[in-house]
């Protein structure tokens, strides 16, 4: 089989190759996945970079979200020959992988592939970020980097409760697309400023910041919450620590907290995980919810995949599919 794999951390585009491999072989109680689709995610460049919270094992395979059919079941027949799959694992840029079974998550009939391998990581976090707010409806809430696609899933859950939402985005080309979505507020950080449109709009300013950038812009969104909001910070797209002014955590009384989607869910019930995937998969399913795809690449092309991810503007998600 063929996989996209990395002996050393670094840029994607210098360390990641192409490599012939051995079909992996299902242990007991796992299942061997033909992968169909994978998207990249922020993640997975840290990941690749040596940035991220899970240290890759090396050599490794990247991508840590995907869809396929299993190829060989279970032997407890949990899961049958022929099921379609949604899953999450360290390494899904390859052609087959094997995981436990209790780790799959049949799709839907009506959901494409290309909606499975993009319906985990980024519908949940928004889902689990808003649950965690405690966000009420008429209250507001800021996202830096409101054209990801994190940022899209969550304007529209948060329209849903009525949350009112402000975005901010690095092209004038965003603005439009964001409104559509339900932002209320959308801010070019290129030309405009951040905390004036905010507190003309807010007044008071906002109640909670969800943070995906850091650096500069996580400091100027920081200043945007009002007395005693609440920031939580689950990205790092700058690069760069957030620097932190102590005068204004003091005498706002805010909180910064940090946000990482599996140790959420690791945190939740059964039921309370079950009723989490059936809210997100049920928003996903609805004809008027948004999931963008941008292109798709085959493995084989991972660095025009890369070099779109990378482009200035882009809307929507870049994906590997099956040859």
């Amino acid at each position: 089989m063929k996989e996209l794999i990395f002996d050393q951390p670094g840029i994607p585009q210098e360390v990641l190759y192409l490599k012939d491999s051995e079909m992996p072989q299902p242990k007991a109680q796992e299942v061997l996945i033909r992968v169909k689709a994978r998207n990249i995610n922020p993640s997975d460049i840290m990941f690749i970079r040596g940035m991220y919270g899970i240290t890759p094992k090396l050599p490794s395979s990247a991508g840590f979200e995907a869809s396929g059919v299993v190829e060989k079941g279970d032997e407890a027949g949990k899961v049958a020959v022929g099921t379609r799959v949604m899953f999450t694992a360290v390494g899904t840029w390859k052609e087959y992988v094997c995981i436990p079974a209790a780790g799959v998550i049949p799709i839907p009939a009506q959901m494409s592939d290309e909606v499975a391998c993009q319906a985990f990581v980024n519908p949940m976090t928004a889902y689990g970020m808003i649950e965690e707010s405690g966000l009420k409806s008429g209250e507001w809430l800021l996202l830096t980097a409101g054209a990801s696609a994190f940022g899209k899933f969550a304007i529209q859950m948060a329209k849903a409760k009525g949350i009112r939402v402000a975005a901010t985005v690095r092209h004038e080309s965003q603005k439009q697309l964001l409104m559509d979505l339900g932002a209320e507020l959308v801010i070019n950080t290129s030309t405009e400023k951040l905390a004036k449109l905010i507190f003309e709009k807010t007044v008071v300013g906002v109640d909670v910041v969800f943070d995906a950038v850091g650096g500069d812009l996580g400091v100027k969104a920081l200043s945007c919450l009002k007395q005693k909001g609440r920031m939580l910070v689950f990205g790092a797209l700058a690069l760069e620590n957030l620097s932190i002014n102590s005068g204004l955590l003091i005498f706002k009384n805010l909180r910064i907290e940090g946000f990482w989607l599996s140790t959420w869910v690791e945190e939740l019930s059964t039921e309370q995980r079950m009723m989490a995937f059936q809210r997100v998969f049920g928003f996903l399913m609805q004809e008027e919810s948004k999931v963008d795809v941008a292109a798709i690449y085959p493995l084989s092309e991972f660095k025009a995949a890369l070099s779109a991810y990378e482009q200035a503007g882009r809307n929507g998600k870049i994906l590997f599919v099956s040859e």
